[in-house]
């Protein structure tokens, strides 16, 4: 055993330290953690060849007359160059645009892809005749599926068609930074390019396309007729620590690809990367950090408090339901338009809610001679006069909440496009969801109030799910585009995070209300024994 996790109390027996200790630790580690990549940035350690290192020195500090040639193509390694931009003798600090029209070719116009080589050479020299050029690759053309027009609404696909990207933005690092060849950064590593002069090393500019400050809003529909299109290519001369930096944001970005982060979603985050500050950033860590672990915590106390749950005495059964079944509606509609970073913790809530309804309706399956038998348990007096609670509020509720829920679907079915009868259904339960919500903790609540009591609900995970949600509207309303038109951060589904808050801030009136009353039921149902032998 690990002596981390026990902890000795004053009688010396020794006991297991709790989830939320441990959580705790792997919080402040990660934070410290975070702070020391940070720092990584921001200092890189130069070489000293005083002291024996074996150093890499930079080729920008022989002051070399460099010129940047542009050039399109169809494929990258095996077609013909075409000449787009040249700029001679530039100089490597500044910061500058040009403008330039493109020549589309037939294959290209035709939903084909193309090209832009960028090479770094002397100037006054063909950049393949420079040994000691650099050069990248980037695509301008992207595959996206064409939208078709917002009055049509028959559902049907299409194929991907090719768009143009009319921004290029270049970044080289401008300083003449020497580096020790034992503690050369990874992230650097890829990028250079070394020679070997006698006994020197040197190493060639270190040039970056900029991919973030790229948006899908941006691109332009490439057709038959498209013979020429604009191109914008910017330079600005950088740090070695902002180089690092974006080197590792456009990983990350990579990295939310794999994950299945669609464009859109990747555009929100982009903006957030370059259009904000170092400590906005910073501080966007340390909310995700805490939304993993309050969402953690929340499914632990949840799973812990109804795994003990023995008696259902002041549970409501309907509010149990609607949450299971508003979960995976929600599910299957993220299911359609989201990543799978962000199904992995719904569908995890999902399995745990339908457990929970098993629970609730004390459903218990048993396996007799290859088959499976359903068994319901029986209810006692105080657990049936929940239950009429329960259905009495539900039947008030059903009166106002099925209607529009019927014609809010009729209407959407009417004058909204959707990708099939699938699509329209979800979207329509999923908008009864967002919409009446907040009147799914009605029936929790009345039971609440009639029985004078909160002490059967589980007062921790309504407050992670509290603080959890607060996070995530704070995160949707500093982080996210007011302008964003990405569905799975839609504006009902932000206004839906606030249900949480206030069931939380109800509870907590609730149980002020009711705290002093020593004379209603508590927890499983039993009563206090001053009452009993009185009776």
């Amino acid at each position: 055993m690990f002596p981390s996790c026990y902890s000795k109390s004053t009688d010396g027996v020794f006991k297991k330290t709790s989830v939320t200790k441990i959580l705790l630790g792997v919080f402040v580690v990660y934070m410290l953690h975070t702070c020391w990549v940070i720092y990584g940035f921001i200092y890189t350690k130069p070489c000293d060849r005083g002291k024996g290192e074996l150093c890499i020195s930079s080729y920008l500090a022989e002051r070399p007359h460099l010129q940047i040639s542009v050039f399109s193509c169809l494929q990258p390694d095996d077609s013909e160059l075409i000449p787009v931009l040249r700029i001679d003798k530039f100089d490597i600090h500044s910061k500058f645009e040009r403008s330039v029209n493109v020549s589309v070719p037939e294959a290209t116009r035709a939903n084909g892809s193309l090209y832009a080589v960028v090479y770094i050479h002397k100037a006054g020299m063909s950049p393949l005749e420079d040994s000691r050029q650099v050069h990248h690759s980037a695509k301008l053309t992207s595959y996206i599926f064409h939208r078709p027009p917002e009055d049509n609404k028959k559902p049907h696909k299409s194929p991907p068609v090719s768009y143009w990207r009319p921004h290029l933005s270049l970044s080289m690092m401008a300083e003449g930074f020497t580096f020790n060849r034992a503690g050369l950064p990874s992230d650097v590593r890829r990028y250079m390019r070394v020679f070997r002069d006698g006994q020197r090393m040197t190493y060639l500019p270190l040039l970056l396309i900029d991919e973030l400050s790229f948006r899908v809003r941006d691109l332009m529909e490439i057709n038959s007729s498209s013979t020429l299109l604009p191109l914008t290519v910017s330079y600005e001369g950088i740090s070695l620590r902002t180089f690092r930096f974006w080197v590792h944001m456009q990983d990350v970005v990579y990295s939310l690809r794999q994950f299945g982060f669609t464009e859109e979603n990747i555009d929100e985050i982009k903006g957030t990367l370059v259009d904000s500050n170092l400590y906005l950033l910073a501080l966007t860590a340390i909310f995700t950090a805490l939304h993993l672990i309050c969402e953690f915590l929340s499914f632990k106390n949840d799973v812990t408090f109804w795994r003990r749950k023995k008696s259902m005495v002041g549970m409501s059964r309907k509010s149990v339901l609607w949450r299971c079944l508003s979960t995976l509606l929600i599910f299957l509609h993220l299911l359609e338009e989201t990543s799978l970073l962000v199904l992995l913790p719904v569908g995890l809530g999902a399995i745990i809610e339908v457990w929970k309804v098993k629970k609730v309706f004390k459903i218990h399956l048993q396996w007799r001679s290859s088959r499976s038998i359903v068994q319901v348990s029986k209810l006692d007096e105080s657990e049936r006069k929940t239950m009429e609670y329960d259905t009495q509020v539900v039947r008030y509720l059903s009166y106002l909440v099925y209607p529009l829920c019927i014609s809010g679907a009729i209407f959407s079915l009417a004058y909204l496009r959707y990708k099939s009868y699938y699509s329209w259904l979800i979207n329509s339960l999923v908008t009864g969801v967002y919409a009446f919500g907040f009147l799914s903790m009605a029936p929790q609540l009345y039971i609440n109030h009639k029985m004078k009591c909160v002490s059967h609900l589980p007062g921790t995970v309504l407050m992670y799910r509290a603080i959890n949600t607060f996070i995530t509207d704070v995160c949707s309303c500093v982080f996210i585009s007011p302008s964003s038109s990405s569905s799975s951060f839609s504006t009902s589904h932000q206004l839906s995070c606030f249900r949480d808050e206030l069931l939380f801030l109800i509870f907590l009136y609730q149980r002020r209300l009711y705290a002093s009353n020593k004379s209603r039921v508590q927890e499983a149902g039993t009563t206090h024994s001053k009452k009993l032998k009185a009776q």
